[in-house]
C-alpha cells in the first residue's frame, strides 16, 4: 500500500493536533504502517513552536517520543493539505464543521478522533476505501465526543488531554492498518 497522508486537525494547532500526530507517526512506525502526518489549525497563528507543556504531557506517558517535536512550527489549515490527505483527524466537532464550511471537498475524509474509532468501516480490502464508504459528510455532529482543548490550562489538564489522545491514537492505528 503506497503512504496514506493523514492531517491530525485542532484549533490553533498548538496541543491537540500536535500530540496527535506526533504519537500517530510513532505508533505508525512501530506498526510499520507507512503514513505521512500533516498537523492543521483551523485558526493557527503560524510558526509557533510547540509548548513545554505540551511536550511534558507526552513525557508523561512513558511510551511515547517527543524527539521530534522541536521541528515543529504552527500551521493553518489550506486547501492543499485537504487535497493530500486521505484522511483528516479532527478534535471537535466545530472543527469538522469548519472543513465542511471552508472545505467542503474534504467534508466525507474528515471525523473527529473519537468517530473515527468507534466508526471507520471495516468493509472494503483497503483504508482508503474503508474511509470512502465511512460516510463521515454525513455525521450528525451534534452527537460527536470531542477532545477536550487544555490551552490556558494547568499540566494536569495537558497530561489527561495526552493520556486521551495516546489511547485513540493506539486504536486508530490498528484500524488504518487493518
Amino acid at each position: 500500500m503506497s503512504s496514506l497522508t493523514v492531517v491530525t486537525l485542532c484549533t490553533g494547532n498548538a496541543a491537540r493536533s500536535v500530540m496527535a500526530g506526533t504519537m500517530l507517526e510513532q505508533l505508525a512506525d512501530h506498526e510499520g504502517l507507512a503514513l505521512e502526518v500533516v498537523t492543521a489549525g483551523t485558526h493557527a497563528v503560524e510558526g509557533q513552536p510547540v509548548s513545554s507543556r505540551v511536550k511534558l504531557a507526552i513525557t508523561t506517558l512513558g511510551e511515547a517520543d517527543t524527539s521530534g517535536l522541536q521541528r515543529h512550527r504552527s500551521h493553518q489549515l489550506t486547501q492543499g493539505d485537504c487535497a493530500r490527505a486521505d484522511l483528516i483527524v479532527a478534535m471537535e466537532a466545530d472543527h469538522v464543521a469548519y472543513v465542511r464550511r471552508q472545505h467542503p471537498d474534504a467534508a466525507a475524509k474528515t471525523a473527529t478522533l473519537h468517530r473515527l474509532v468507534r466508526g471507520l468501516s471495516l468493509d472494503g480490502e483497503d483504508v482508503r476505501t474503508r474511509i470512502s464508504l465511512s460516510a463521515f459528510d454525513a455525521v450528525d455532529l451534534s452527537s460527536e465526543t470531542d477532545v477536550v482543548d487544555p490551552a490556558g490550562k494547568d499540566q494536569s489538564e495537558y497530561n489527561t488531554c495526552a493520556q486521551e489522545i495516546w489511547e485513540l491514537c493506539q486504536a486508530l492505528t490498528v484500524l488504518l492498518g487493518e
